[in-house]
């Protein structure tokens, strides 16, 4: 039971990081409008003019958006992969 609540304390310490990250670091700077955004349309919209280090810029701003949903896709299918093997058991 202490390790259950252990791991659950851990997983909401790693939800909470990824979510701050994506708020702070992932949209950084906000005004006047965030930086991802910006670069996803510039992308969106042919790309055209593009170097390295505006690639890179949208790798190092999507990252964190990235974890979170790793993280939730991870969190999902353990619990359905969970799921199905207690519905599977015969009784």
């Amino acid at each position: 039971m202490q390790l259950n609540k252990r791991r659950m304390s851990s997983r909401k310490q790693l939800y909470t990081l990824a979510i701050l990250a994506s708020l702070s670091l992932g949209l950084a700077p906000f005004f006047p409008e965030p930086h991802l955004i910006g670069k996803w349309r510039w992308l969106l919209g042919g790309g055209m003019g593009m170097q390295v280090m505006d690639w890179f810029d949208l790798v190092m701003h999507s990252a964190p958006f990235l974890y979170l949903i790793g993280l939730l896709g991870y969190d999902a299918s353990n619990f359905f992969r969970k799921r199905m093997q207690s519905h599977s058991k015969p009784a």
